[in-house]
């Protein structure tokens, strides 16, 4: 058989692709307990705790444009290489901080790693479709990749819960073996990327456009209605996905005096990682029955039923229990845990009813999707404000408008109204 034609083995690199999935999740992730370490180490609010999750999720919002970019110029390869290397150093610096106890420094860490998350986020999907030769295959990857995702994320509480032990006495030292995992993963994957040819059809698509000439677009995705409300939705989404998890750490950990359920970090970090869990579950679930149900209904379910949820875990007295992880556990929590199958299928369903209908401008569409990602970062930030000024559950009074506002997006918001713009590839001409 003549080599040219022989269908090229990517077994190795999409391995990789798999652990950069993972290392996504588990990079953001770790923000979570942190926030409790940082909390306790550095006397810090509730707000202020939630900064090193707004330094991690803020980078989306300077790196989401660029990040694309940087793809379409110089490929998967060179994008993905960059990318890693950017999430060692930021881990790296996040493991300088523990060693001289500075709070700055772990914000700076929080910051760079975001960067790194930001860039893996835009090359890993596109990058494994590509491995995978597109079609079924490829899409068979990415839902793949996803679940590793949600391993990922499931982990990463517990394990720095169990580190870190006594919250009274936590730092950020004690979550060193998780960063020190972190790093060796990502060293690992720089070196299989650097060595493994990997195909690059964007790079094609680029020197292609040599050949063409723009004509100016009076239009963008921005002209139409329904993905503007749709970059809210995400905005929000993410912003409701991050934070429930992430008050609820803090609400469970902090002394009676605070205003907290003072439960142990470990058993706090595995009911935080069922939240995960149980995304993962809603993910499978969702993937299952996504040819059947429409983004719309299944958004128009998910967030009905979360705001009750949420509603539940307000009003509920705090008397009621649940054995969860050998320890007591107020029945209020686990309605918050249970919230992670509601927010598990919502990026895909808020996605696909705001692209829908875009065309040309669906892929400008979803670099831009990529920096209201930033959503996770300030809306947790503002639900920690909200906590030290009101307390913990009535911080979840941000999580249901913003419930309610998908709600209204998917009954109302996702309907495309500017159905006479044309969207079909006319925008080029040969020189």
């Amino acid at each position: 058989m003549n080599p040219a034609t022989q269908k090229k083995n990517y077994a190795l690199p999409i391995a990789v692709m798999f652990m950069l999935f993972f290392m996504i999740s588990f990079v953001t992730g770790l923000q979570n307990p942190m926030g409790v370490i940082v909390k306790n180490q550095f006397g810090a609010s509730n707000a202020m705790s939630q900064l090193g999750n707004l330094a991690n999720f803020i980078a989306y919002a300077f790196m989401g444009i660029p990040a694309g970019i940087i793809l379409e110029r110089k490929g998967y390869k060179f994008t993905s290489l960059m990318a890693v290397a950017i999430g060692f150093i930021g881990v790296a610096i996040t493991f300088l901080s523990g060693t001289v106890a500075s709070f700055g420094v772990y914000l700076t860490g929080a910051f760079i790693s975001g960067f790194s998350m930001c860039m893996l986020n835009t090359v890993v999907n596109p990058m494994l479709n590509t491995l995978g030769g597109g079609g079924n295959k490829g899409n068979q990857l990415i839902q793949f990749g996803g679940a590793i995702n949600s391993i990922g994320a499931t982990i990463v509480p517990i394990l720095v819960g169990y580190l870190m032990g006594d919250v009274a006495r936590a730092a950020i030292s004690d979550a060193n073996p998780a960063l020190f995992l972190a790093m060796g993963i990502f060293a690992f994957a720089f070196i299989v990327i650097l060595v493994v040819k990997i195909p690059e059809p964007r790079l094609e698509i680029t020197r292609n456009k040599k050949n063409t000439v723009n004509v100016k677009d009076k239009h963008s995705a921005l002209s139409f209605r329904h993905f503007v409300l749709g970059i809210v939705a995400i905005f929000i989404y993410v912003g409701v996905e991050v934070g429930i998890p992430n008050i609820a750490n803090l609400y469970m950990t902090t002394d009676a005096a605070g205003g907290g359920l003072n439960i142990a970090a470990g058993v706090a970090g595995s009911v935080v990682g069922l939240y995960w869990l149980l995304m993962l579950a809603g993910r499978l679930v969702g993937a299952s029955i996504g040819a059947k149900v429409s983004s719309k209904t299944m958004l128009t379910a998910t967030s009905s039923i979360g705001i009750l949820l949420i509603l539940l875990a307000i009003f509920i007295p705090s008397g009621p229990s649940i054995g969860l992880f050998g320890a007591v556990v107020p029945i209020k929590v686990f309605f918050l845990v249970l919230g992670g199958l509601c927010t598990s299928i919502m990026w895909g369903s808020i996605f696909n009813l705001a692209v829908e209908g875009l065309g040309k401008y669906t892929e400008m569409a979803s670099g831009i999707f990529m920096v209201m990602v930033c959503g996770g970062g300030i809306l947790p930030y503002l639900q920690g404000l909200i906590a030290d000024n009101a307390g913990f559950l009535n911080s979840y009074w941000l999580v249901i408008a913003g419930l309610v506002y998908l709600f209204y997006y998917a009954v109302v918001g996702s309907k495309n109204v500017n159905t006479n713009i044309v969207v079909t590839d006319e925008d080029t001409v040969k020189e």
